[in-house]
C-alpha cells in the first residue's frame, strides 16, 4: 500500500513527533552546568531557560487551538517540524555571535519551542483521527515514545560526549536536528484525516466556564509540574546535589527515569483499565509525593537515585491518563478541548521547574530543598482528585 494510503505510516511518523518532542525538552537540562560553566550563567536563570521553553509552547498553543480547523493539521505538523529544526541548528552559533550568550540560548529555545508547542496540541487529534482500531492503546504507546525519545536523547548525547567531550554539544544540537528534518518530508506525504467528533463539541469559553474542565486543567497542571520538576532537573540534581560524575547522572537521573515513566506507560496501556483511572491517577499522585521526598531527603546518593526512577514511574499516567479522564467527564470537549489541556500541561511544564529552581537558589543552590518544594503538585492532584470523583460535565 502506498505511504499516502497507509495509516500506519501517519501513526509512525507521529511517533517521531514525540522523539522530537523529546530532543526538544531534554536535550537542553543535559547541558544545564555545562551553560553555567561555559557562560558563567547563575543556576537560578539556567532555570528559566526551561520556563522560556514552555511558556513559549504554552502561547502556541492557544494560538493553534484556533488554527487548527482552519488550515488543516498538515501544514501546522509540518511547521512544528520546521521550527524545531531551525531552533536546535541555531543553538550552534547563536549564543557565540550574539552579545549575551543567555539572549542567544534563549531565542533558540523560543524557536523549537514553538514547534514543541504545535506539536503538543496537533499530534494526539492526528492519531486520533486515524482509522484504526485499539485507539486508547495508540495514544498510550503515542505518548510512551516521548519517553523513549528521552532516553534515545539521554543515551545518545552521553556516547557523544564520552567519547568526544561536552566542548562539542554544538555539533549534538545539529545531530539531533537530523530527526525533525526526515520527519519534514514523512508527514508531507502520510494522509492525515480531519478530527471529527458525534454531535456538537463544546466551545473554548463554554469548556473555561465549567468547573470540570477547569479542574481537569489543574490536574493537566498539576501533571506536568510533577513530571518536569524532576525530569529536568535530575541531570544536574546526580551531578551537584548527590555528587556522581556527568555520565553517571545522565545516565542514572534523567535516563533511569525516561525508562521507568515510558514502562509506566505502556502499563498504563494494558492494565489501566482493569483498576480503573481515577484510582490509578490516585495512587500515581501518592507515588509520586513519595518519590520526591526519597530522592530528596536520603542521605544515600543510590536510594536518592532510585528515588528519581520511581518518580519517573509515578508521572507516567499523568499526562495521558488526565487525557482519557477528560474524555469521560467532557466527552463533548473535542479538539478544543485536548488544545486547552495541552495548554495547562505546559503551564506545569514551565511551572514545576522554575519553583525548584527559584527555591534551589534562594537556599544557597541547595537542589536537594529545591526538589523538596515541588511536592506540593502530586499533592495538589491527590487531593483534587479526591473531591472530584466521579464527577462529569454536563
Amino acid at each position: 500500500m502506498s505511504i499516502r494510503n497507509n495509516f500506519k505510516h501517519t501513526i509512525a511518523a507521529c511517533y517521531i513527533g514525540y522523539i522530537t518532542q523529546a530532543i526538544i525538552n531534554n536535550f537542553i537540562p543535559l547541558l544545564f552546568l555545562t551553560f553555567h560553566e561555559i557562560y558563567d550563567i547563575s543556576i537560578e536563570k539556567i532555570g528559566l531557560l526551561v520556563t522560556v521553553n514552555f511558556v513559549t509552547q504554552l502561547a502556541v498553543d492557544v494560538i493553534a487551538a484556533k488554527l487548527a480547523d482552519k488550515i488543516g493539521y498538515r501544514p501546522l505538523v509540518i511547521a512544528a517540524h520546521v521550527f524545531a529544526v531551525i531552533g536546535l541548528a541555531t543553538l550552534a552559533f547563536l549564543p557565540d555571535i550574539l552579545p549575551n550568550p543567555y539572549i542567544g540560548l534563549c531565542f533558540s529555545i523560543i524557536l523549537y519551542a514553538v514547534g514543541g508547542g504545535l506539536t503538543e496540541v496537533i499530534i494526539s487529534p492526528i492519531v486520533e483521527a486515524c482509522p484504526t482500531d485499539g485507539k486508547s492503546a495508540a495514544m498510550s504507546l503515542l505518548h510512551s515514545f516521548y519517553c523513549w525519545g528521552s532516553v534515545l536523547v539521554v543515551l545518545g548525547t552521553t556516547v557523544f560526549f564520552h567519547f568526544f567531550g561536552t566542548d562539542m554539544w554544538k555539533i549534538a544540537a545539529c545531530i539531533w536536528a537530523i530527526i525533525p528534518f526526515f520527519n519534514i518530508f514523512y508527514f508531507a506525504f502520510v494522509p492525515i484525516n480531519t478530527l471529527t467528533e458525534e454531535g456538537e463539541s463544546m466551545g473554548i469559553r463554554q469548556l473555561v466556564s465549567t468547573n470540570t474542565f477547569r479542574t481537569l486543567a489543574l490536574f493537566m497542571l498539576c501533571a506536568g509540574a510533577s513530571e518536569l520538576a524532576m525530569s529536568q532537573w535530575a541531570s544536574a540534581f546526580a551531578e551537584s546535589g548527590l555528587g556522581v560524575s556527568k555520565t553517571m547522572g545522565d545516565l542514572l537521573g534523567p535516563c533511569f527515569f525516561a525508562v521507568l515513566m515510558g514502562t509506566s506507560r505502556i502499563v498504563h496501556a494494558k492494565f489501566g483499565d482493569k483498576i480503573g483511572l481515577e484510582k490509578y491517577l490516585t495512587l500515581s499522585a501518592v507515588l509520586c509525593t513519595a518519590s520526591y521526598l526519597i530522592a530528596a531527603i536520603s542521605p544515600f546518593p543510590v536510594i536518592s537515585l532510585i528515588g528519581c526512577g520511581i518518580c519517573g514511574f509515578s508521572v507516567g499516567a499523568m499526562w495521558p491518563g488526565t487525557f482519557s479522564l477528560a474524555a469521560e467527564r467532557c466527552p463533548k470537549g473535542g479538539t478544543a478541548m485536548f488544545a486547552l489541556l495541552a495548554l495547562a500541561g505546559d503551564a506545569g511544564c514551565s511551572l514545576g521547574p522554575a519553583v525548584v529552581g527559584f527555591v534551589s537558589g534562594a537556599l544557597n543552590d541547595n537542589l536537594k530543598l529545591g526538589i523538596v518544594s515541588a511536592v506540593i503538585f502530586p499533592v495538589i492532584l491527590f487531593t483534587g482528585l479526591a473531591f472530584t470523583k466521579g464527577k462529569n460535565s454536563n
